[in-house]
C-alpha cells in the first residue's frame, strides 16, 4: 500500500492512529495524508484539521456489450473491493476509534478533543482534532 504524507506535518495522534488502520486493510491501494488550511492555534486551544485521501483497490472484469446496437464488443469494469461505508464499518468496530462524528456518501468526519495538562502549567489547553476522510479516484492510464 502507498502512503503519501508529504503533505502532511505529522500532527494528530488520532490521525495518526486512522493512518495505521487503513494502512492495514488489503482494500485499500494508497492513502494521502494532508494537513487541512483550517489548523490554527490559541492561548487556550490547539486545532489541527488533516484530510484523508483513499483509493480503494479494484479488481476489473470483461463486459460483452455492443457497439451502434449491433457489433459485438468488450469493455472492461472496475468493481471496487470496499466503499467509504464499508470502511465506515470498519472503522467503527476498532475501540479507540468507533463511529465517525459525521458521514455522508462523500466523507468521514472525525472530531476529537482532549485537554492537555503540562505539569509546568497552572491551566492546561484543549487540544481539538479534525480528520476527514474522503474517497480519491485512482489515476488511470490512458490508452
Amino acid at each position: 500500500m502507498n502512503v503519501d504524507a508529504s503533505g502532511w506535518s505529522g500532527e494528530g495522534e488520532f490521525t495518526a492512529r486512522l493512518i495505521e488502520q487503513i494502512r492495514g486493510l488489503p482494500a485499500v491501494d494508497a492513502l494521502r495524508v494532508e494537513d487541512a488550511p483550517a489548523s490554527r492555534a490559541d492561548a487556550g486551544f490547539s486545532f489541527i484539521s488533516n484530510e484523508l485521501f483513499v483509493v480503494f483497490a479494484s479488481t476489473a472484469r470483461k463486459v460483452r456489450t455492443r457497439k451502434l446496437g449491433f457489433i459485438p464488443a468488450s469493455s472492461m469494469l472496475r468493481d471496487k473491493l470496499m466503499t467509504l461505508g464499508e470502511l465506515e464499518s470498519v472503522l467503527a468496530t476498532v475501540p479507540d476509534i468507533g463511529i465517525p462524528d459525521y458521514s455522508d456518501a462523500g466523507m468521514l468526519q472525525y472530531l476529537r478533543t482532549t485537554r492537555i495538562m503540562q505539569p509546568y502549567q497552572s491551566r492546561g489547553y484543549k487540544l481539538i482534532e479534525l480528520v476527514r476522510i474522503y474517497e480519491a479516484v485512482a489515476a488511470t492510464s490512458g490508452g
